[in-house]
């Protein structure tokens, strides 16, 4: 595969839920080594646009693309485990599908290496994000998928998973693709953003889509929160003209 064919490509999805219109008309790419972030407010579609992305939901219009015999790991939002099963990090990772390295390594790759005995339901936020990212890395993902991947981790737990993705990232020049609701971090941790509102309302590189009025219109205030951190790199910014209309949550 060339360096640069994409890992993925959604061509021009739509996808309702009944009446409701989930996703309409969104298109993106990811290439090898590239990180892209998508936000969005509560019920912009975002993780009904990774479930399109990973084949878990069908679109009712456009095409998803994937590079032949492409290797994915997942790290799902939410994690549910019964409190009184007795689950240690070590059986879990056992049970992982498609597992092409071992549990201790993607342990220490994740700095969760102390965490391997213990009962999932005693770790943290941080810890069991890193032992999720762990069980996903044990695939050798070509391209790695994240839904808030700092849900319910603490403001430096947030900052070093981050940067332990870019570090990923360099190492293996794996993809990634996630949705994030933090904005303030996500400017210093992606390549490229797209800010979807069930249509793309705007994409490009971080610092153009924190100017683009789009953006601004779409997180009021908060979108000062972008301004924070530059990026000095060559970007491309492009403007979504999809009517806005009311679908499926996030």
């Amino acid at each position: 595969m060339a360096d640069n064919t994409p890992y993925l490509v959604l061509n021009a999805v739509s996808l309702a839920f009944g009446r409701r219109q989930a996703l309409e008309a969104v298109s993106l790419s990811i290439a090898p080594g590239e990180i892209v972030t998508i936000i969005g407010p509560n019920g912009a579609g975002k993780t009904t646009l990774l479930r399109v992305a990973l084949g878990l939901a069908k679109p009712d219009f456009g095409t998803v693309s994937r590079a032949p015999d492409l290797r994915i790991g997942y790290v799902p939002q939410r994690l549910r485990i019964d409190d009184t099963l007795p689950l240690t990090v070590r059986r879990f990772l056992r049970l992982a599908a498609g597992a092409r390295t071992g549990i201790a390594a993607a342990l220490d790759e994740t700095g969760a290496a102390h965490a391997i005995d213990l009962p999932v339901q005693t770790l943290s936020g941080g810890e069991l994000q890193r032992v999720l990212l762990a069980r996903a890395l044990m695939r050798e993902p070509q391209l790695l998928v994240l839904d808030e991947p700092v849900q319910g981790v603490d403001i430096v737990g947030q900052a070093e998973i981050f940067a332990l993705l870019r570090s990923l990232r360099e190492r293996r020049r794996m993809a990634v693709l996630l949705v994030s609701h933090d904005l303030h971090l996500v400017m210093a941790a992606t390549d490229r953003v797209i800010c979807l509102n069930r249509h793309v309302c705007c994409s490009g590189h971080p610092e153009a889509v924190q100017r683009d009025p789009a953006y601004r219109a779409l997180f009021g205030q908060n979108a000062e929160a972008f301004a924070a951190y530059a990026h000095h790199h060559d970007h491309v910014h492009d403007h979504g003209d999809i009517p806005h209309t009311h679908g499926e949550p996030s």
